[in-house]
């Protein structure tokens, strides 16, 4: 299977640049209904993912942060747990089904690293159904 089939291409992806603040990533994600995102720099390499966690946390140690303070911090101060790590476009199923049971999304990378889009859990879930009831249908 080729995993641009299943892939989200990054125009159709909410993400954020490395340079964003605190007050305009937790924005993008509220729009986007998202408990987390993919973070880019400006060369559209794939940096890592923030998280709501990763930002409540911040919030908690840092009490005096308010809106207007957190237009000013970029999202790089914000320590992050887990970054969901990244697969190229020619990774195989498999590794791409052990990726997806540990993190909601993953990032796809070209071979020059570049951010292309995201598979995410549910892709790969209806993506194997319909494989399953393919082969059910040519058993019968």
């Amino acid at each position: 299977m080729n995993i641009l089939f299943i892939m989200i291409p990054k125009e159709k992806v909410a993400f954020i640049y490395e340079n964003y603040t605190i007050r305009q990533t937790l924005e993008k994600m509220e729009f986007h209904r998202y408990s987390s995102i993919p973070i880019i720099d400006k060369d559209g390499k794939y940096v890592g993912t923030i998280s709501e966690g990763d930002l409540l946390w911040y919030i908690k140690n840092h009490q005096e942060l308010d809106f207007k303070k957190a237009e000013e911090i970029p999202i790089t101060e914000v320590p992050r747990k887990h970054d969901n790590y990244g697969i190229y476009i020619d990774t195989k199923i498999d590794d791409l089904i052990i990726a997806s049971t540990q993190q909601n999304f993953i990032p796809v990378l070209d071979d020059r690293d570049t951010f292309i889009g995201i598979v995410t859990r549910k892709d790969i879930i209806q993506y194997l159904l319909k494989k399953i009831d393919q082969n059910f249908l040519n058993d019968t």
